[in-house]
């Protein structure tokens, strides 16, 4: 079953990202803390939006989408940049993930947005051959850039 996430799955989803994050190697770059997560998905201007996904067996929260909206000023509208899709490692094979891009596939259609976009590691093998059998097709022709830290002070200050 996927819903839409409340305010009561903030910990969870926390805990999940930085399950995520580790499975990406990436533990100590996860600074984000529960308040942060919660104010970006149910403050005054929410800045993304979430789903859960529950077992129909026990009703676990077994996996999560996070997403925000982009645009494109190519095509003229918005489309869903997906920031973290994660189900839990015993429970993959049951069709969460899926599930999960198939609401936000509905999403994207009931609305008129005409991408879903997200990244994937290089070496994310079995994600990537997922996502491929989805229909999902890599944008290799850009290359992402990102300024963070110290090069993101100097050049915004």
């Amino acid at each position: 079953m996927i819903r839409t996430a409340t305010a009561a799955d903030v910990p969870v989803i926390h805990s999940m990202v930085r399950e995520l994050a580790d499975y990406e190697k990436a533990l100590h770059e996860a600074n984000a803390t529960e308040e942060q997560l919660h104010e970006a998905l149910f403050g005054e201007r929410p800045a993304a939006y979430a789903h859960i996904a529950e077992s129909d067996e026990d009703g676990e929260i077994v996996g999560f989408a996070l997403w925000f909206l982009n645009f494109s000023t190519w095509r003229g509208v918005h489309g869903i940049y997906l920031e973290d899709l994660y189900v839990r490692p015993d429970r993959r094979g049951g069709g969460h993930g899926k599930a999960l891009l198939r609401e936000l596939a509905r999403i994207c259609v009931e609305r008129g947005y005409e991408r879903l976009e997200w990244s994937v590691l290089n070496w994310n093998a079995p994600s990537i051959a997922f996502y491929e059998s989805l229909g999902a097709r890599p944008q290799d022709e850009w290359t992402v850039y990102r300024l963070t830290d110290g090069a993101l002070a100097e050049l915004g200050g």
